[in-house]
């Protein structure tokens, strides 16, 4: 099944007490083009990121938003100063003992002192924290495809909607093709009879000018060539892989058929049905522009 270019998913998890989200949306590109904002003490997880992203999608311009919430993390510690706790006890002690005052000290009193604690941040196990990031970009991915599958099929049902009207617009183009030559010979016995009267017609010429102008303005090789593209469409739009830019490029092969049975025809009626047939080309062309 084909998929959207254009989509958004989010999810969220948890790792070593943070609250993590992850949302990406795209937009059409000719080529994969990743974007991974995260905050800046968690940059190590960003290759890992673009990584999963890159398993899943193969062309699109791809915004990947990771937000890290701290506020409820245990990840705050107070470590004594031993050694300086020590020092001021003493030199209390020498105080006390010295000029023979009360010795009050007390655990609050001695934890006031400057840098006797300390609050410290815990360090955070950033393979942990990466591999959580990337589980949870995976399960926004999910959430990603099945959006962009939601779209691809809207896509690929209005594109075999304009296959069908394009084949029916052929099959016009090769009904009355043939009825062009039958009009070009009844006009060149016409002429022929006014100029030469009585003398007599040379079928033999009538029939090898018939001949020359039948061959000049032949389509048959460019609608058996369209009618072999839509079926080249329909299996690429049928099948599981991304075949955008081989799309991108068979509709091309549709145009230059086309513009060769519009460069070729000499019926107002068919020159009618080529402005049709390009105008259904054109609205594939535009939709695809949307398949990955």
């Amino acid at each position: 099944m084909i998929k959207s270019m254009t989509g958004y998913g989010s999810a969220k998890g948890t790792a070593e007490g943070l609250e993590i989200s992850v949302e990406l949306k795209s937009v059409n590109n000719r080529y994969l083009d990743t974007s991974v904002r995260l905050p800046r003490s968690f940059l190590f997880a960003e290759d890992a990121v673009k990584s999963s992203v890159q398993s899943h999608i193969s062309r699109g311009k791809v915004d990947v938003f990771v937000t890290v919430d701290s506020s409820s993390a245990d990840n705050m510690t107070v470590k004594v100063n031993e050694p300086l706790l020590k020092g001021y006890i003493e030199a209390l002690q020498h105080i006390s003992e010295t000029f023979s005052l009360e010795n009050d000290i007390t655990t609050l009193s001695v934890s006031r002192f400057p840098d006797v604690l300390s609050v410290e941040k815990k360090d955070l196990d950033a393979d942990a924290i990466s591999q959580a990031i990337c589980e949870i970009t995976e399960n926004a991915l999910k959430d990603f495809d099945s959006m962009r599958l939601r779209e691809g099929e809207k896509l690929r049902d209005d594109v075999l909607g304009r296959l069908a009207v394009i084949e029916s617009l052929v099959s016009t183009i090769e009904a009355e093709s043939p009825k062009t030559v039958a009009l070009y010979r009844a006009r060149l016995e016409q002429k022929m009879a006014e100029v030469l009267g009585n003398s007599g017609i040379d079928e033999n010429r009538i029939l090898a000018e018939a001949a020359i102008f039948a061959d000049h303005i032949a389509v048959d090789e460019e609608t058996v060539r369209l009618r072999s593209h839509m079926s080249q469409l329909r299996a690429m739009i049928n099948g599981n892989s991304p075949t955008g830019r081989k799309i991108d490029f068979l509709i091309q092969e549709f145009n230059r058929e086309a513009n060769t049975i519009g460069s070729k025809c000499q019926n107002s009626d068919i020159a009618h049905i080529v402005v049709e047939l390009k105008s259904e080309i054109e609205k594939i062309r535009e939709q695809i522009q949307n398949i990955e």
